[in-house]
């Protein structure tokens, strides 16, 4: 009917600017009614992590926010998607229903059940591309194959193009929620209390689109330039930190993209630098991709070879592992870091990874179970494909014989040993020549600098050389 309203259903997406759902739903001459679901119902959905959680509420408080200052309500439900669409669009009379995609199998799945019993009940569901710059089946190889490597498939991304354009924020909202019941969110439970794991979290961050937007805008004016070459340096600060903004859908790829390709046609930051950045969009795009057309990597070893890896259980060297107590400096700082503020750099957490999977023999689903539930930005597109890279089981995965030595990462990356320092600091005495390797400090230099081995820092709980021949072997016999 020409004067219903209509369902604006957020999920990955909680922002106003470029959401395209969003910005068709808001048009209803009726009205519109912003939901958000917590379903942890719906078969095949996985829960969130801790951390996500965390980000999700003080995400949806600020959204909820941004919608009444234009006139809307953001509802809250949780449960089983499905009943609560069907019973809002009952309530209001809505028949067009709007969300942006997600490509996880369940996510699609339950998505893909929904439409079809929706339309069965003579409603009208409308799915926008609204998360990525490019839909997983719009690129192909020429073969017509999903694509297994990277390089080709941005390179083919790129020359497919993308909308430029961005959707509006919607001027003002219309809302048709009525008297529909709406949850507390506080009710939900999805901060920590005791104890409070969390509370570094809002000194680092801000969820939410203003956060999102902000950050965008510093990173563009204070550190792209100079990207490409310090990307790697954990003691620096040259990351965009918008993995958490993104995942949750607080800004879209298009507006960062858009926003990057401006300032270098404004000369404000290099072009190579620029493209660098853009190649991480890229991965996220590649990893999502993936995910769609190989759904089983979400559980299971893309290249079958390695379904016969003989993993170990060692829950011991796991917990030193996820609680920074490895003895390996750089791989406890990243641990710790992963804990303390709920992010972990890139370059660490493949450090951390190799260490877990490839010196301790530990199940890279177990590495990824962990990192689901710390961290911030938790993507199942991301944190999957990332594991599998590492692990050489995956697509455009490293090589089996890409062991990374911790303590030559260290030195290489983290050479003042500043970033060690931030996140270990019984470590803060140690000069930069043993910073990464105390072992190898002479007794002196560890007494100077207040550290007693197997007491006040754990002695390392493998030998990298030991453990480095013993996974190459392993990995040649399969």
């Amino acid at each position: 009917m020409p004067d219903a309203p209509a369902i604006a259903w957020l999920r990955n997406d909680l922002r106003l600017e470029d959401n395209p759902a969003l910005a068709e739903a808001a048009r209803a001459e009726g009205g519109v009614v912003v939901v958000y679901i917590l379903d942890e119902e719906s078969e095949g959905l996985r829960a969130k992590g801790s951390a996500s959680r965390w980000w999700l509420h003080h995400s949806l408080a600020r959204l909820s926010g941004a919608i009444a200052d234009k006139g809307g309500r953001l509802v809250l439900r949780s449960g089983n998607a499905l009943n609560h669409l069907l019973d809002i669009a009952n309530k209001t009379g809505a028949e067009d229903i709007h969300w942006n995609r997600r490509y996880g199998p369940g996510e699609f799945d339950v998505d893909t059940q929904i439409k079809d019993t929706l339309k069965e009940r003579d409603l009208n569901p409308v799915s926008h591309p609204g998360n990525l710059l490019v839909e997983p089946w719009e690129v192909k190889t020429q073969e017509g194959n999903p694509y297994k490597v990277f390089t080709p498939f941005w390179r083919s991304a790129r020359e497919h193009g993308w909308r430029d354009t961005l959707h509006a924020a919607p001027r003002e909202m219309k809302d048709a929620s009525g008297d529909l019941g709406s949850d507390d969110l506080d009710d939900w439970k999805l901060l920590p209390t005791t104890p409070n794991w969390a509370e570094n979290f809002s000194e680092r961050w801000q969820p939410g689109e203003d956060g999102a937007r902000g950050r965008l805008r510093d990173f563009i004016d204070s550190e792209l330039d100079g990207y490409g070459k310090m990307r790697d340096r954990p003691d620096k600060d040259h990351t965009s930190r918008l993995s958490a903004h993104l995942h949750h859908g607080e800004i879209s790829p298009h507006t960062i993209v858009r926003a990057v390709n401006h300032a270098v046609d404004k000369g404000d930051v290099p072009e190579n630098d620029a493209a660098k950045f853009l190649s991480e969009i890229g991965w996220r795009e590649f990893s999502h991709n993936l995910l769609y057309n190989f759904p089983k990597i979400l559980k299971d070893n893309l290249q079958e070879k390695f379904d016969n890896f003989p993993w170990e259980k060692n829950d011991k060297a796991l917990t030193a592992w996820q609680r920074g107590r490895t003895g390996y400096p750089i791989v406890d700082a990243g641990m710790r870091e992963l804990w303390r503020d709920g992010i972990i750099h890139n370059r660490i957490r493949m450090v951390v990874a190799s260490f877990l999977i490839k010196d301790l023999l530990i199940d890279w689903r177990t590495g990824e179970d962990w990192f689901w539930d710390t961290l911030l930005d938790a993507d199942l597109a991301n944190n999957t494909a990332s594991w599998q890279w590492v692990a050489g089981s995956g697509a455009d995965a490293a090589p089996y014989f890409r062991v990374f030595n911790p303590v030559l990462q260290g030195e290489k990356f983290d050479p003042k040993g500043d970033y060690v320092r931030r996140h270990v600091p019984e470590l803060a005495d140690m000069p930069d020549k043993y910073i990464h390797k105390p072992w190898k400090a002479p007794k002196d230099v560890l007494e100077k600098a207040s550290v007693t081995l197997g007491d006040t820092y754990p002695e390392p709980i493998v030998d990298h050389g030991e453990a480095r021949d013993r996974a190459l072997k392993i990995f040649e016999d399969l």
